[in-house]
């Protein structure tokens, strides 16, 4: 989905007159997210945002799991795995799934972490037991009712902020932000922009820690790409990240294309970037979960080798401050299944 233009406006004449709308799909969101969700068992904690689109879930997960790992857990993590066709439950296997079975995202995280992928979250949590996780990371998920959380973290990018601050579909949120503030346990704060200034100090006078963090790009990709002028193109949630991310490491942005977040790559479109790219005398770059979908998709297998992938890494400003939220957090979590067992 392509996210339209007025939602990161003040005001517009649209966002204003789909007002109607958006106080009813708030107020449906809202009475949601009062419902009480399965008990899993084990530790849940969910990574999600305020807002459809992306905003770097997927980095913050992949950086909790090196972090719970470091605890001693298994994490396991669920996924909706949006994009695939397989509604599972099912464990992802890269070396048989491709991005059209069970999603880019899922099958990227794959290659670091067991991912368990299920249209019915109740049925993934069963199966990420039966792999033995001793915690399950949702990736996304926070509006869902269906699974109770022990922990919220929502993620937000501090150059975007949330737009104009209103409920789909006059602007980008998915429920109103009061209920959706209730349920929030941190706020990961990536970049250095002040988009999301008002935010933070509203989660932080709530009493709920505020995590300052960053994406950083792999320094071999980087310094294989110092010197030589690039096209970059990416289908994610903000391509614009993307391209600020590239030259913030001091990258050569020539041409660049966004396209909508997942979009389905036809191989006309990747012929025609790889072409422009050799013609201009540039080297095609896109992002790790794009040129997941590529690679994955026997059509256009042998064009995604003439592109370079540049990934990037969440890290946290207090690693240790991260450690014990998420040690704190197992902790009462277990003591709540002790009590209740009693």
């Amino acid at each position: 989905m392509r996210e339209p233009a007025f939602w990161h406006r003040p005001s517009s004449l649209t966002s204003h007159l789909l007002r109607p709308l958006s106080a009813l799909y708030g107020a449906v969101a809202a009475h949601r997210l009062q419902r009480t969700g399965l008990d899993a068992g084990i530790p849940v904690i969910c990574v999600g945002n305020y807002h459809v689109g992306g905003a770097g879930k997927t980095p913050t997960v992949l950086a909790l799991v090196a972090m719970l790992r470091e605890l001693g857990e298994r994490p396991v993590v669920l996924s909706r795995g949006y994009g695939g066709r397989l509604r599972g439950p099912i464990i992802v296997d890269p070396a048989r799934h491709g991005a059209a079975d069970v999603g880019d995202e899922p099958l990227m995280m794959a290659d670091h972490v067991a991912v368990t992928v299920a249209r019915d979250r109740a049925d993934g949590v069963a199966l990420a037991k039966s792999q033995g996780a001793s915690v399950i990371l949702m990736d996304d998920g926070f509006q869902n009712p269906a699974i109770a959380k022990d922990a919220s973290l929502i993620v937000i990018d501090s150059e975007r902020g949330l737009g104009n601050g209103r409920v789909f579909p006059a602007g980008p949120l998915r429920a109103p932000l009061s209920p959706q503030f209730a349920r929030t346990d941190a706020l990961v704060v990536i970049g250095a922009g002040h988009a999301s200034d008002a935010v933070a100090s509203a989660v932080a006078a709530r009493g709920k820690p505020v995590l300052a963090a960053r994406l950083q790009p792999a320094a071999d990709t980087v310094a294989a790409l110092k010197g030589k002028p690039v096209l970059a193109f990416a289908g994610i949630g903000d391509p614009d990240r993307f391209f600020r991310t590239l030259r913030a490491s001091g990258i050569e942005v020539k041409r660049e294309q966004a396209f909508a977040d997942h979009h389905p790559f036809e191989r006309a479109e990747v012929e025609q970037l790889v072409a422009e790219a050799d013609r201009l005398g540039l080297t095609p770059v896109t992002t790790e979960k794009d040129l997941v979908r590529l690679r994955t998709q026997t059509v256009l297998a042998s064009l995604a080798t003439q592109i370079v992938s540049f990934p990037v890494t969440l890290a946290f400003n207090d690693e240790a401050g991260v450690r014990r939220l998420l040690a704190d957090s197992l902790f009462e979590a277990r003591q709540k299944v002790f009590r209740n067992a009693g």
